[in-house]
């Protein structure tokens, strides 16, 4: 998914929170006194013991909750993203895609998300201060809708820090994970406190059916519907498919477990065989993988992509669901790294698989997707072939460039090796022989 700061809490919330109140009708609020004080006391009075029981655990404190202007709200995640940490995760994240073909080269992940929070701010739980701000004059079925997704982050937030996970930007597979479930859970009690979304989610194909409404309810966000693929997959990722994964969690065991038992990878998020073991040492638990220092350039910057973004990259280019699944499952693993060097930026990118097979065939079906990302003939190799190889021919201010594949043994583990770099770097972009894998 669009990983790190670009899916961070405060930006997707912000932003997407609509996404569920565009497909749900909502009842009003009775009248009676508020037992709290404050804005929006009257709703925070309804939800809180909703949360607590539906979860089974309380809120350790009384949640806070402020209201905001427009532009305060939208002065504060300006803010978040231009920070010195947001700016260096979202060049790095822009530049591999853009290397990968997955964004426009002319496209700005910056100002793209400023676009995506100006189009619809309701809201937002702030960990830092433990505050949830809600815009002033939000229209009621917003209002309800914030006010109880926001309530549940408030309460999550005093069960698992969520500013350690947003902090967690060095593994940006794990990131993602633990940001599924956060938003995940919250979309979930969200709906399951509503009135009229409550009964459906009972029903058979209950979810199926909201799950599918909250996806079509973003074709009416001109913004958002105009994004790349990649950006609108990665950040509907954590609603939707971290509300797959908490349904799944809670049919499985109780509730009050979930946020004590994160999963670490979008493996563990996507499939249950990963997660869902006797034991958590059964778990299928990603390996360490370590590129060296690039010795041709300089390292703007490194970090994983894990089963979801390589699932969203295989489909970028194949075009078949199918195949960008199966092609992704089997990875037990990765890291990449952003290079810079004189002739231009290069992406080198080592993957660990969990078996021979799977490696075999993320090298086909990734070799196939850089054909199609350039505009290349098909080539034939060798049956059982280790190494593909393309040659792509400058182009307008392109220069030429070299992808290749190659799979190799690390710790008796298949690793597939992928490089993209200027023609002239070749294999020099970084000494293979000096990638690990631990466990």
């Amino acid at each position: 998914m669009m990983r790190a700061m670009l899916s961070a809490p405060t930006v997707r919330r912000a932003r997407l929170l609509g996404v569920c109140a565009a497909c749900i009708t909502l009842t009003a609020c009775g009248d009676r006194k508020p037992a709290s004080a404050g804005p929006y006391a009257e709703l925070v009075d309804e939800f809180v013991p909703k949360i607590e029981r539906e979860t089974g655990l309380p809120f350790k404190s009384p949640p806070n909750v402020a209201s905001r202007s427009r532009d305060e709200v939208a002065a504060f995640v300006r803010k978040q993203l231009e920070s010195e940490r947001a700016r260096t995760q979202l060049a790095g994240q822009e530049s591999a895609y853009k290397l990968l073909g997955m964004v426009p080269d002319t496209m700005s992940l910056l100002t793209l998300l400023q676009k995506l929070l100006e189009e619809q701010i309701v809201g937002y739980y702030d960990p830092a201060t433990k505050v949830l701000y809600v815009v002033e004059g939000a229209p009621s079925v917003l209002l309800r809708q914030t006010v109880s997704h926001e309530l549940v982050h408030a309460w999550q937030d005093q069960y698992v820090n969520i500013d350690s996970v947003q902090a967690q930007v060095q593994n940006a597979d794990r990131q993602s994970a633990a940001q599924a479930v956060l938003e995940g859970q919250a979309v979930l009690l969200q709906l399951r406190m509503d009135p009229s979304a409550g009964p459906m989610l009972k029903m058979p194909g209950g979810w199926d059916r909201i799950r599918d409404a909250m996806k079509d309810a973003q074709t009416g966000m001109p913004v958002f519907s105009a994004a790349p693929r990649a950006v609108r997959e990665g950040l509907l990722f954590p609603y939707i498919g971290g509300a797959d994964f908490v349904r799944r969690f809670i049919e499985q065991r109780p509730e009050k477990e979930l946020l004590a038992d994160l999963p670490i990878s979008t493996k563990q998020i996507l499939n249950d065989a990963a997660y869902f073991t006797a034991t958590k040492e059964a778990r299928d638990l990603p390996v360490t993988l370590t590129l060296p220092t690039s010795r041709a350039g300089t390292e703007l910057y490194r970090n994983s992509f894990g089963e979801f973004e390589t699932r969203l990259l295989l489909l970028q280019h194949l075009k078949d669901e199918t195949l960008a699944r199966r092609g992704a499952s089997g990875i037990d693993g990765d890291q990449f790294a952003v290079i810079r060097t004189p002739d231009g930026e290069a992406l080198v990118w080592a993957s660990a698989w969990d078996s021979a097979v799977d490696a075999a065939d993320f090298l086909d079906l990734m070799g196939d997707a850089a054909r199609r990302r350039y505009g290349l003939g098909r080539i034939d190799f060798a049956a059982g072939a280790t190494l593909r190889q393309y040659d792509i021919p400058a182009s307008g201010a392109r220069a030429a460039r070299t992808v290749r594949l190659r799979v190799e043994q690390r710790g008796g583990q298949p690793v597939v090796i992928y490089t993209d770099a200027p023609a002239r770097v070749g294999a020099t972009l970084i000494d293979l022989a000096g990638i690990t894998v631990t466990r």
